[in-house]
């Protein structure tokens, strides 16, 4: 697990619901690059989301970890999802044609950052989606009907996919599919209970998806 935080930049974004930041960290002789966005109330500083990140420079992967305009004015509570929706692409677009520019894209994120780019994974242009404690299915109130999961979410992406999920998660186990790879590690919807195999997973999956031709 790298304890050294790698050199970043800070960018500010204007999107359609407010102003965005992106935490660039970029990687020496790229062979790609990674946009993450954060979960619903936690923020880019998430122990699992710098956890990728450290893989994906070992990998020759540059990074970008999205602060959601939410988050950037100080509220926790996260805006409805097309708006999320909105302002991630208008942020992976920018992106895109400037900073990360000629890189073949990977978009993903934790949590509801995960869900953001499975639904825009065809719009973003992304050629993989890495999902990191994907919420699969709301936990189940006591007394009620099983709540509907978000396999449609899943199932809509058309490109590789990678699920890093917690054994514990309440959220529960996202099924596998012909390119969508799933891996348990130890722990709960945080995945702080085995960083490094989080680091592990990441690092295999984008060693093989970048090794290929774009």
């Amino acid at each position: 697990m790298a304890s050294v935080a790698p050199p970043t930049t800070t960018v500010e974004i204007e999107t359609p619901h407010g102003l965005a930041r992106a935490e660039l960290s970029p990687a020496g002789d790229a062979r790609g690059a990674l946009v993450l966005g954060h979960g619903a109330g936690g923020g880019i500083g998430a122990r699992d989301l710098l956890a990728a990140r450290a893989a994906a420079l070992a990998e020759g992967v540059s990074v970008a970890l999205v602060e959601q305009p939410y988050r950037v004015v100080g509220r926790r509570s996260p805006a409805p999802a097309r708006q999320l929706d909105a302002a991630w692409l208008a942020v992976v677009s920018r992106l895109a044609e400037d900073e990360l520019g000629g890189l073949p894209l990977i978009t993903g994120g934790r949590s509801s950052g995960a869900r953001v780019a499975c639904r825009t994974s065809t719009e973003s242009g992304a050629v993989a989606v890495l999902c990191l404690a994907f919420p699969f299915q709301p936990p189940r109130r006591s007394g009620g009907a099983p709540p509907v999961t978000r396999l449609d979410e899943l199932d809509a992406v058309k490109v590789p996919v990678l699920i890093v999920q917690g054994e514990s998660d309440p959220f529960g186990m996202p099924p596998a599919k012909r390119r969508r790879k799933i891996v348990a590690v130890r722990g709960d919807h945080s995945l702080r209970g085995d960083l490094a195999a989080v680091e592990s997973a990441v690092a295999r999956w984008l060693r093989r998806l970048v090794a290929q031709p774009a």
